[in-house]
């Protein structure tokens, strides 16, 4: 891989992004590297000075260690005798160089893109199962959990961010693309258009599955109109687009859609007892639950219009995991695979396996009821699950230890208050990445708008020991939802990821110890 400063100056004129341009050498040179971190600079390098926390004895230690350009919005003298690209926006020009430096990756893969405050990562999942039955070990999956570049054990990573820096992006696009996948699934977070990561990235298929206030707060988006504004842009830069016609803020959304997109390239999907309130609209396709119990769901999904009928993926389908709230999930997951040339005959075998790290995880405790693990980490994914849960066991009583992250979704947390007392019986309130703040800061801040009349609330800074007490203190009829991390191998503590055996091993290990 390399890039030459002349196709730099060239792209970043193109994107009007470049505001000038200092050239020391030769402007056909190219440079064989390309990084924001000074600690993996190696020979002649191009270097992004990024961050809010940037430094300028980084960019000396980049230029040290071989970078021959740097791209900043201002001009260092750390960098004097380098080749200087000063540009509007350095985390946009980062995106635009960086495809172009990994030689697009993305024109080789067909991309399945997901946006929404909850159901991503499981969306994103199945779209892959039902892709990997038609395409086997040739399909990639950039998600929360898993990062799978490959079909070899080594080619498979945990991940950091939903959605990466737009220079490991477009690196690891091009490993999957080297590694033989032909098709990529991914997630995109908000942070994702709000930092710029996919600046410039487009689609085959974006979906925007709901949205519900979430990562507000001082180091995310500042109100919920730039939360929104951020998730659109998904639906802006995808040629074929899919929406939840159920999702609050339908109309923006559409009209979103609608703005780069053909109305005949726009699919709608809804439950069969949803009805829209605009008389100009069309829902393509409906689902309809036939049954959902603690071991499996079953539904149908039925075309509606022509174009729906054409993609032949309709059908009764059945998932392993568990939950009503997840079909809708699901029925996402088969137009996507549908619209990637996938039909029913595949999809159906596809799907009804696929087992999602860290959601909902059951386990059946003697003496102790059944123990749920779920990733639930806003109102939203708490409220569907604690619903189904209180549905399907007719009201048990409910023990659930949840607990916030620092520094970031600080709206959270009263959105943990409120479902809090609107299901739970009893709630260990305990550590969940606090970061840089307090941990028993954190849990006041959720405990102040528990209605103590109705929930009854335990303080326990320990999560290991939180889920312990809520186990113990469960009888064989209750139900212990352990909620916030799922599959997370990690507690973020003070710009440290310290270990965590997961939450599901936590709670084998109490198990067997009872």
């Amino acid at each position: 891989m390399a890039l030459s400063l002349h196709a730099c100056i060239l792209l970043l004129k193109e994107h009007h992004l470049l505001k000038s341009s200092a050239v020391q050498s030769d402007i056909n040179v190219e440079m064989t590297g390309i990084t924001y971190d000074s600690r993996k600079v190696s020979g002649p390098s191009l270097f992004f000075c990024k961050g809010t926390h940037f430094r300028p004895i980084y960019l000396s230690m980049a230029k040290d260690n071989g970078a021959t350009t740097y791209v900043a919005e201002k001009p260092y003298v750390e960098g004097n005798g380098m080749n200087a690209l000063i540009v509007t926006n350095v985390t946009k020009a980062m995106a635009i160089l960086g495809a172009a430096f990994y030689d697009f990756p993305q024109d080789d893969l067909f991309v399945i893109a997901y946006t929404g405050t909850k159901g991503k990562t499981t969306a994103s999942y199945f779209t892959r199962g039902i892709l990997e039955e038609a395409h086997p070990k040739h399909v990639a999956l950039f998600s929360t959990i898993d990062r799978i570049l490959g079909p070899n054990p080594d080619q498979r990573f945990k991940s950091d961010l939903t959605t990466p820096e737009s220079l490991d992006l477009f690196h690891d696009m091009r490993e999957a693309v080297d590694n033989g996948m032909t098709h990529l699934v991914m997630e995109v977070s908000s942070q994702a258009y709000l930092r710029n990561r996919v600046f410039g990235l487009t689609y085959d298929v974006g979906f925007f599955l709901n949205i519900t206030p979430d990562h507000i707060g001082p180091n995310e988006h500042p109100n919920f109109e730039n939360y929104l504004h951020n998730k659109l842009q998904l639906v802006v830069n995808a040629r074929k687009v899919v929406i939840n016609a159920e999702t609050d803020h339908f109309d923006e959304v559409y009209a979103a859609a609608t703005t780069t997109t053909y109305p005949e390239s726009i699919y709608l999907f809804a439950s069969t007892d949803f009805k829209p309130t605009r008389d100009d609209i069309t829902i393509d396709f409906r689902f309809e639950s036939q049954e959902a119990d603690t071991a499996t769901s079953k539904f149908t999904v039925i075309p509606v219009t022509d174009k729906a009928a054409a993609l032949n993926i309709g059908g009764h389908y059945e998932l392993s995991l568990i939950g009503d709230f997840n079909e809708s999930n699901a029925t996402a997951a088969i137009i996507g695979a549908g619209l990637a040339g996938v039909d029913a005959r595949t999809a159906v075998p596809g799907i009804a396996k696929i087992k999602i790290p860290g959601r909902m995880e059951r386990l059946a405790v003697s003496e102790h009821g059944v123990v749920y693990v779920d990733y639930a980490h806003n109102y939203g994914s708490m409220k569907a699950l604690l619903h189904f849960i209180d549905n399907e066991y007719n009201h048990p009583r409910l023990l659930v230890v949840v607990g916030s992250p620092g520094d970031k979704g600080v709206s959270r947390r009263a959105g943990f208050a409120k479902v809090l007392n609107e299901y739970a019986d009893e709630a260990f309130l305990t550590t969940d990445d606090p970061g840089f703040e307090d941990p028993q800061a954190i849990i006041n801040e959720i405990d102040q708008d528990i209605d103590h009349d109705k929930v009854n609330v335990h303080h326990v800074l320990d999560r290991r020991e939180a889920i312990r007490q809520a186990i113990e203190s469960s009888g064989p009829n209750d139900i212990v939802v352990v909620a916030g991390k799922g599959a997370d191998p990690y507690q973020k503590v003070r710009g440290v990821d310290t270990p965590w055996p997961t939450d599901m091993v936590v709670v084998t290990e109490i198990a067997e110890s009872l």
